[in-house]
């Protein structure tokens, strides 16, 4: 009998993307297990709180899961296709994300919770995982 123990090959902040990259690692017949997919669904805003969605496999698996996992896993790309780099650190660990930093941005932020409009107006920047570094794209 093999070892039946789990190993965390992963971590996302939503359940979206752990959902997709399971269903991957399920087709090439790894067994896959989320932890904590059902507490973030119910409540996102605990995401960082507890860690994200971990990712698990049986620990016989981890090597192949993550050969695939480092296959198919392309951070954020700019409109040619090329890679985004950190002006900081040069990592290419960079994520997009919305922030409401100007004027214009709270006050629709406002008028959308006030009058449950949507959507919102935000204004995109891209944050570097490893250096925290925000950016605007030139």
């Amino acid at each position: 009998m093999k070892n039946e123990t789990f190993t965390t090959v992963a971590v996302f902040q939503y359940s979206t993307e752990a959902q997709i990259i399971k269903g991957r690692l399920e087709s090439d017949g790894i067994r896959v297990f989320l932890s904590d997919n059902l507490t973030i669904d119910t409540d996102p805003l605990v995401s960082k709180a507890i860690g994200g969605i971990k990712l698990k496999v049986l620990s016989y698996q981890a090597a192949e899961a993550q050969n695939i996992l480092n296959a198919i896993q392309k951070y954020s790309l700019d409109d040619a296709g090329n890679s985004i780099r950190c002006p900081n650190c040069k990592s290419s660990y960079i994520e997009l994300f919305s922030t409401i930093k100007d004027l214009k941005s709270l006050f629709w932020f406002l008028f959308g919770v006030l009058f449950s409009s949507l959507p919102f107006y935000t204004k995109h920047k891209y944050r570097c995982e490893m250096c925290d570094t925000e950016f605007d794209l030139k």
